[in-house]
Formats: structure tokens, C-alpha cells, sequence
């Protein structure tokens, strides 16, 4: 079986520390992390195995790499490539504020992903999800035809990279070259405050879809992608997404619609991508099929603190999963009943 899916995101074990307000201070450690992370899991959440090992990602193991982890990593049954290394594992500590501020570090030193970390399996992928800053996506993007030229031929096909531009570096100064990365990708992914901070140097307060959907236009008219094709999606939160190509535009409401059922909103995103790159590879490129998985993709990243848990199937299907207790598959129809509803 090929590879589908491959993020060069991070994986970050974290340490998470509530608000001052929170009445239990108990800081939670060892809590599976990271970008990279997050997307790879939204992708799974779609493909029970053997569809599993589809899912291409990397993570570096050091020396305090807790077995734990090592075991819930592994009972995903994906297409990881887990190398050890001889340094501390990649950490970060999250401290959380008044109106969910999140404030983030580095507690080790991080292991970067490149393109030549890419095994000959993980170079043939479908679809490869980035997080970095313009000029390095380039840079990414380049090495990964140049190497797949190398190894696999010039007419094997082009993938889908699906761009996150890195939150930092969503400034004005880098808006030329943000507008010199479109041709190097299909999608790009910034969330609302993202791409209101790109564009205009100020965060957004709240979500004004209007502004965001002129917003996305400025991006759109610069063509996205090497034929001037691509797409934009914008993650705005609990107002959903929007996704805009020259062709169609289009909201995508999140799945969930009760605050309560959202415990921590760290990685959502990260994870709608994921859902949403297997959708477009394994689908013809159906957008809006696509961004159905990624909402739906996002929903289960979000109810808890960490990666949602694979829970033990009530029906003998060999395909069939629960996470967190429910089917992906239920919920991606009930999903597609809300948005649209059968005629009376």
C-alpha cells in the first residue's frame, strides 16, 4: 500500500499548565504534541486499517522518550517512521491564560524536519503537509520534486503540499514572500488571526466572515498553486472554515456546536488538514467532501487535552473504529445531514 498523507509538522511531547482561574493547578505531563502530530492523527481518524499505514509521519525518540508514548504511537498502526536520537526528545511547555491565551516554548532543543528526512516510501506520498515560513517552503517544496525526480522519475505525479504558513511570521514584511510560495503549493492554510495579521499587520478581534472572505481574495488573485488553481482555507475557529478556489467559495460550519464538548482547541486546525488532504488525494480532489473530513477531523482533536483516544469497536467490522467513543464515519454523515438536510 502507497502513502496517502505525510506531514514534515513536528512531533512535541508537552507539559501543559491551566489558566490561573482553573481550580485544579495539577499540570499535565508527557501529553502527545505537536503540529505534525495533530495532522497525522487527522488523517488516521479516516483510515482504519489497513489504510493505517498510509499515514506517513517521523518522530525523533530521545533518550527520555517515555514508553507510554511509544505505545500509544504504535497502536495507531500508521506508516511512522520512528527514529531514535541521542538527545532529549523535542518539549515544549503551554501555559494557558485569561480568554485562552496560550503562551508557548521550548523546553529541549527541536528536530526540525527537512526534505531529506524523507525515506523513499514517505518521498512517493500523495500529499505532503507543511508548517514553516515562506522562503523555506520553497526551499521544501523544491527539494521534494527534486527528489522525487531523482528516485521515482519526471512523470511520476506532482503531490499535493498543503502549506501552514508559520503563525510568527504571518507579518506584512513577509507578505511578498508569501505571494512567491503560492506557486509552490495547492493549499494554503493560515487561520483567520493569521491571515488578518499577514495582510494588515492586526490580529482580528473575532470572526468577521465578510472581512475574512475579502481577505482570502487578496491571496487568490496572486494564484495558488503552479497553474493558478489552488485553494485557500481559512480555519476560523468555532465559526468553522472557509474554503475558496477561483471556482467556488464555500463556509464549512464546525461540527460542534456546544462550547462544552470542546475541551482544548490546541491542534484543531493541525488536524482539520490532515483530514482534509486525504479527502482531496483519495476523493478527485472533492473539496467540499474534503473539507467535511477536516471539520470532522478537527472535532475529535479538540474534546480533550492531547490526541483523541482509539476506543475499542461495538460491532464486528473489520474496518471499523471508534475514537473517543464514536464513529468517524457516523459523524461525517451526520455532518453531511446538517449541511444538507434532505428535502420534506
Amino acid at each position: 500500500m502507497g502513502i496517502d498523507f505525510v506531514t514534515l509538522g513536528m512531533f512535541i511531547i508537552d507539559d501543559i499548565y491551566p489558566p490561573p482561574t482553573a481550580a485544579d493547578q495539577t499540570p499535565q505531563k508527557d501529553i502527545i504534541g505537536g503540529a505534525g502530530t495533530y495532522s497525522a492523527i487527522g488523517a488516521r481518524l479516516f483510515s482504519p486499517p489497513p489504510k493505517s499505514k498510509s499515514v506517513g509521519w517521523i518522530v525523533d525518540t530521545g533518550t527520555d522518550f517515555p514508553a507510554d508514548v511509544h505505545e500509544t504511537i504504535t497502536s495507531w498502526q500508521t506508516g511512522v517512521l520512528m527514529r531514535p536520537r541521542d538527545a532529549l526528545t523535542t518539549r515544549g511547555w503551554n501555559g494557558y491564560g485569561e480568554n485562552d491565551h496560550r503562551a508557548f516554548k521550548y523546553l529541549t532543543e527541536k528536530k526540525r524536519l527537512t526534505a531529506d528526512d524523507l525515506t523513499p516510501e514517505l518521498l512517493a506520498s500523495r500529499s505532503f503537509h507543511l508548517i514553516c515560513s515562506p522562503n523555506r517552503c520553497i526551499e521544501i517544496v523544491k527539494r521534494i520534486l527534486e527528489r522525487r525526480k531523482e528516485s521515482l522519475g519526471a512523470e511520476f505525479p506532482r503531490p499535493l503540499i498543503i502549506w501552514e504558513p508559520v503563525p510568527d511570521l504571518c507579518i506584512p514584511s513577509e507578505l511578498e514572500n508569501t505571494f512567491a510560495a503560492l506557486a509552490y503549493v495547492d493549499v494554503i492554510s493560515p487561520n483567520h488571526e493569521e491571515l488578518g495579521q499577514l495582510l494588515s499587520g492586526v490580529k482580528a478581534d473575532g470572526v468577521d466572515k465578510r472581512i475574512i472572505e475579502e481577505q482570502a481574495q487578496q491571496l487568490l488573485v496572486h494564484g495558488i498553486g503552479p497553474a493558478g488553481k489552488g485553494l485557500i482555507v481559512v480555519r476560523a475557529s468555532k465559526e468553522g472554515a472557509y474554503v475558496a478556489s477561483p471556482f467556488e467559495t464555500s463556509w464549512f460550519p464546525a461540527y460542534h456546536t456546544d462550547s462544552t464538548k470542546v475541551i482544548d482547541p490546541t491542534g484543531g486546525g493541525n488536524g482539520f488538514l490532515g483530514g482534509f488532504a486525504v479527502g482531496l488525494v483519495r476523493n478527485e480532489n472533492a473539496t467540499i467532501k474534503a473539507a467535511q473530513w477536516g471539520s470532522i477531523a478537527a472535532s475529535f482533536c479538540i474534546e480533550q487535552v492531547g490526541m483523541p483516544a482509539l476506543t475499542p469497536s461495538t460491532t464486528p467490522e473489520v474496518d471499523h473504529e471508534n475514537w473517543n467513543g464514536h464513529d468517524v464515519l457516523k459523524r461525517l454523515e451526520e455532518y453531511n445531514t446538517r449541511m444538507f438536510p434532505a428535502n420534506p
